[in-house]
């Protein structure tokens, strides 16, 4: 039946445009779409996947519907944009992005997922006659800061609508078909797990390129090459024998070892034919550097014929750059790089310069990327060759070594489809590189798809005003996050049965009576129970001392800090008399400043003098945090000797412990002769009782786990007005309109006026706080700004957002995210109309200036941001200010490619 159609049906119809033969999995997701099944294909990058989204758009125009084609960020929407207008032209294609509306009405409109989640909880009537959804890259349903979007617009979509859903390889795709086939009804899960092109797996030893694996062996099991572990052990003796086999450094590659030089690897990759190439680095100072130094040798990978073609790119997408901001942007060194074939890729560029590189990196006229891993996690820039220098990056909290899926992902960039024969992955060998752990990532195919949906303010206030309180709990129980709980559930009653059938074995051995063992361990399990309450007890009063003590410290109190790496005297700079968590604001005679909480005093806080400081301290400048630090060193105040804690729990004092003690010396068994031998048992069934109590409270737990979450924000929404008697309030409707991470906080200072009065630079300069986040720790750093109003309206902002923090604490929800003042100056200077330069120096964190990426990310942010106020305020003042702020900002390099 499928052949026969895809000979006369429309999906025959979609395959004669095509200039290639459909791949068996496209076909075969094509005709499941053509029978009306929703589908999921997982198939690996650049496979070919959006063929089938393609064939939903097809489908819809030929039907007289309407497709909306959803990407995760603007770049691909701009992409998926232009090709379908080039196939369909302009009359039949619209974009909608956060940014851009081109052609909205349109019967195929490409937009972000976001913009498609808005439109459903506002019952847009774009949404009437939609026939199919394609979501592009669904996989990002893992996110954690954006992934529960996904979520939303596949529970909430119309039933008749089809859904077309993209994902990368993922190894549990037939777990997420299944909820699939659960919310969405009839859904034809289509897994293709072959690479369009064969890769291939190199380690670069020096300047020796090995394969890693052993392509001759007839085994089954994977073997890494043996003329790679011989060549890796004779230069490791020989590294010995010359006296190089020094220390390594603290998780890091060997002291002494130097790598080859990055302008040498690229010529051995280029002499080896294995360009384009892309290297990966895991840090954005590490691309720019690694580029640095290509500049500064010889290199040169393009070919003078291409110039032309390179500064025709260049002008396309950085001509409207204000000439008097090329200096501050890098501009020249950046075209140099370009005009040698050389070029970085990172989140910290600016977008303009982003864009570039990648077009001319597709083209074939930039042949040496250095990029950070962000750019394997959408943009379509596949290379012939993939280079990783590390197999360790930084994911946030620590360094940790990349995971299977991580490594599939970066590698999976290697080998472009219809270019390349094959593609090539290259790890760079150090001491530290364990063959058989590359071979390991290399040949593992893990990559778990895992939910991250969870409900917020937002979610949940639109949820009750569509479907009120009762429905919406039952939305949140058939979501991704808990049916991967639910199913989690099954394996931990399993556990609970077993181990109650060895609890009813060792209840026989030890007497289930009167004065025989199991009451005697029992005894002795209540003792110990006794004495942890009594050493919390202890810890807890120690930590109530410790609190009220930082509560009671005043401005200018000098204090020394007993342990951890801020060891040593401190100035206060701004005291913090939150109960429960203070956290003051110091400054270290090390120059340091930030925030210090009670785990960095396991004494009490005591002034031990006092100094007086200047009306306003700025401590994010260096010069200031140099000449205070001074200061306090110079007051000649002096850390006392190592001080004791508070006395030791007394148990010795509790009769509650004493009496379960005499009990325990009373009992028969104590005085048995085989009592030792009966204790072993008697702990391994208390361990196992512990072990089945603890199953049972995570089966408890993971049951009904969002509705139980849900109904905590319920409590907190209906306690501040937002909800009442089940009904979503005025309150709550500005609420639901606020798409942002600190939703419930940008609410209240709306409903409060707490914006009022600010001028357009200022109420960007406040705005920002609530969506920059530091690169540097510290986070909110004091109520400092440019201007009075600024500071007033900063500090009843943090004054709110600290109010409800308490009231989550207390219903154990999440706490908002603390506000971070860190580009407050910056967008303030911006918006008032000052230069990029001083812009971005005022932005920086701890003293250096902020990239110019990252300045118009920020900058586009609060636009997001100011332009979700104007349209939600009441106040119409406040509505004015934000639009014209939103004017003030869009200039210059913010307004430019604004892709």
């Amino acid at each position: 039946m499928t052949d026969h159609r895809s000979r006369t049906g429309e999906l025959a119809k979609f395959s004669a445009e095509l200039s290639f033969t459909l791949d068996p999995f496209q076909r075969s997701a094509c005709a499941a779409l053509e029978d009306g099944h929703g589908v999921l294909v997982c198939a690996p990058t650049g496979a070919g996947k959006t063929v089938v989204g393609e064939f939903a758009v097809h489908l819809a125009l030929a039907a007289g519907g309407k497709c909306f084609y959803t990407t995760p960020i603007k770049a691909l929407s701009n992409q998926k944009f232009a090709d379908l207008t080039e196939r369909y032209g302009r009359a039949s294609v619209g974009l909608l992005t956060g940014d851009q509306s081109i052609n909205p009405d349109a019967p195929v409109v490409v937009m972000t997922t976001e913009v498609l989640r808005n439109m459903l909880y506002a019952s847009s009537d774009a949404l009437r006659g939609l026939s199919y959804v394609v979501m592009d890259e669904v996989h990002y349903l893992a996110d954690r800061f954006r992934g529960a979007v996904w979520e939303e617009v596949i529970l909430h979509l119309p039933t008749d609508v089809r859904l077309v859903s993209l994902s990368a390889t993922v190894s549990n795709a037939e777990e997420f078909g299944a909820w699939m086939e659960t919310v969405r009804g009839d859904t034809t899960v289509v897994v293709d797990e072959t690479r369009p092109v064969p890769l291939w797996q190199h380690v670069m030893v020096g300047r020796r390129m090995f394969d890693l694996f052993d392509t001759d062996s007839s085994e089954q099991k994977v073997l890494v090459d043996e003329d790679l572990v011989r060549y890796i052990k004779h230069r490791e003796a020989a590294d010995r024998m010359n006296g190089w086999g020094g220390p390594r450094g603290r998780g890091g590659p060997r002291r002494d070892f130097r790598p080859l030089p990055r302008p040498e690897v690229l010529a051995k990759l280029d002499e080896e034919g294995l360009l384009p190439a892309i290297t990966f680095i895991f840090s954005r100072a590490g691309c720019d550097s690694a580029l640095a130094q290509c500049l500064r040798s010889r290199l040169d990978l393009s070919r003078a014929e291409e110039t032309d073609e390179i500064d025709a790119i260049i002008e396309k997408h950085t001509g409207d750059l204000p000439k008097g901001d090329l200096e501050v942007l890098g501009y020249w060194e950046w075209r140099e790089a370009l005009h040698r074939g050389l070029a970085a890729h990172h989140a910290g560029m600016l977008p303009a310069f982003r864009h570039t590189v990648e077009e001319l990196f597709v083209r074939g006229l930039v042949r040496a990327v250095f990029a950070t891993e962000t750019l394997a996690l959408g943009i379509n820039m596949p290379a012939r060759t993939v280079v990783l220098e590390r197999l360790v990056k930084f994911n946030g909290e620590s360094h940790a070594e990349l995971t299977p899926g991580e490594y599939t992902q970066l590698t999976g960039r290697a080998g472009r489809r219809g270019i390349d024969v094959e593609g090539h992955a290259v790890v760079l060998w150090q001491p530290e590189v364990d063959t058989s752990a590359v071979a390991g990532l290399a040949s593992t195919r893990t990559y778990p798809l895992r939910s991250s949906f969870k409900p917020g303010y937002n979610m949940s206030i639109n949820l009750i005003d569509r479907m009120g309180a009762d429905e919406s709990r039952a939305l949140l129980e058939r979501s991704f996050a808990q049916f991967q709980a639910d199913r989690s559930v099954v394996g931990l009653v399993r556990g609970i049965e077993r181990n109650e059938a060895q609890l009813r074995k060792l209840r026989g051995q030890l007497g289930d009576t009167e004065g025989g063992f199991l009451e005697y361990i029992s005894l002795r399990e209540r003792i110990k129970q006794r004495e942890r309450q009594l050493e919390q007890q202890t810890r807890s009063d120690r930590r109530g001392v410790a609190v009220t003590s930082l509560t009671s410290l005043r401005r200018g109190d000098v204090v020394a800090i007993p342990s951890g790496r801020r060891a040593g005297l401190a100035v206060i700079l701004e005291p913090d008399a939150t109960p429960g968590d203070p956290r003051p604001l110091v400054l270290t005679e090390d120059k340091w400043a930030g925030r210090v909480s009670v785990a960095d005093f396991p004494v009490p806080a005591e002034a031990l003098g006092h100094m007086r400081l200047p009306r306003r301290v700025d401590h994010r400048t260096a010069r200031t945090r140099r000449d205070l630090a001074s200061a306090l060193r110079d007051t000649g105040i002096s850390i006392p000797g190592r001080q004791r804690r508070g006395k030791r729990s007394s148990a010795a004092d509790d009769r509650e412990l004493a009496t379960l003690r005499r009990s325990l010396r009373s009992h028969p068994a104590h005085t048995r002769p085989d009592r030792e031998q009966m204790s072993r048992v008697g702990e391994r069934y208390n361990r196992l009782l512990r072990e089945t109590d603890t199953m049972r409270q995570k089966v408890a737990a993971t049951t009904n786990s969002l509705a139980r979450t849900f109904d905590r924000i319920l409590g907190l929404l209906e306690e501040r007005g937002f909800v009442h008697e089940g009904e979503v309030t005025t309150d709550g409707r500005r609420l639901a309109r606020i798409y942002a991470e600190s939703d419930l906080l940008v609410s209240e200072c709306l409903r409060q006026g707490l914006w009022r009065g600010l001028g357009p630079a200022e109420l960007a300069g406040v705005v920002s706080t609530l969506v920059y986040e530091s690169r540097q720790e510290g986070g909110y750093l004091g109520a400092t700004g440019p201007t009075e109003p600024i500071r007033r309206a900063v500090g009843n902002t943090v004054g709110v957002w600290s109010q409800l923090r308490s009231d989550e604490a207390r219903h154990k929800i999440a706490p908002t995210r603390e506000p971070d003042l860190g580009f407050v100056t910056g967008v303030y200077k911006w918006a008032h109309g000052d230069g990029l330069a001083e812009s971005l120096l005022a932005s920086g964190d701890q003293g250096a200036p902020l990239s110019a990426g990252d300045f118009v990310r920020w900058c586009r942010q609060v636009i997001d941001l100011l332009d979700q106020i104007h349209g939600t305020a009441d106040d119409v003042e406040v509505a004015a200010t934000a639009a014209k702020a939103v004017r003030a900002i869009r200039r210059g390099v913010v307004a430019v490619d604004a892709a």
